[in-house]
């Protein structure tokens, strides 16, 4: 090893490369369950949510707008016509 790395250089390098093998094999293990198993011993479908548990929507929201400003108002005329040209 060079003079100029430091041990906690090498620790950290070491460190890092542990964490990337790691990784590496339980990303094969996690492709290899899920490409591999059977459909049926993984548990299959999710069961459907019981009627009532999600709270049904009152009301429509509100719809917000902002007065504009003539100046605004030919401002966006011209982005209008501009993008209708393209």
């Amino acid at each position: 090893m060079p003079e100029h790395v430091s041990i906690l250089q090498q620790l950290g390098l070491a460190l890092v490369a542990l964490a990337a093998v790691a990784w590496v094999i339980g990303l094969a293990r996690l492709v290899r369950t899920v490409a591999f198993d059977p459909p049926g011993r993984r548990g299959g479908p999710l069961p459907p949510l019981p009627m009532g548990v999600l709270p049904t929507q009152s009301r429509a929201p509100a719809v917000e707008s902002v007065p504009l400003t003539a100046d605004e108002q030919d401002a966006f005329a011209g982005l209008v016509r501009e993008f209708s040209r393209r």
